[in-house]
């Protein structure tokens, strides 16, 4: 079945970098739009940046300048880069696909994924 998987997070520095990645596996038709959450610690979880089947991008007010969204199509994956980190932007990142694809054993449909997450720490 169809999976999302998110890596690149960690620990780093304010001032600092990470490009974070999602990886989708299983048997996918095609992959529709994909988008970034952050969940901050007792917040709500929040859309950072989205990005269309065809390369557009669209960004919160919070990512704009400092957040960029990009997709690799063939490798089935969507990146986030998160440049000058700040304290503020510490957080569960998610990773969320609309794709078409196996949903159960030879059943195949259209749906949401969420990948499980991947931690991100800015130390001040």
């Amino acid at each position: 079945q169809v999976q999302l998987v998110e890596s690149g997070g960690g620990l780093v520095q304010a001032g600092g970098s990470l490009r974070l990645s999602c990886a989708a596996s299983g048997k996918i038709n095609s992959m529709y739009d994909m988008e970034w959450y952050r969940q901050a610690p007792a917040k709500e979880r929040e859309l950072l940046a989205a990005i269309t089947g065809d390369g557009r991008t669209i960004y919160a007010e919070s990512a704009k300048g400092r957040f960029t969204i990009s997709r690799d199509n063939f490798k089935k994956m969507v990146f986030l880069q998160v440049n000058s980190l700040k304290p503020d932007d510490t957080g569960v990142y998610y990773c969320k696909a609309d794709i078409f694809g196996e949903i159960s054993r030879n059943t195949f449909g259209r749906r949401d994924y969420w990948g499980q997450g991947t931690q991100v720490t800015v130390s001040s």
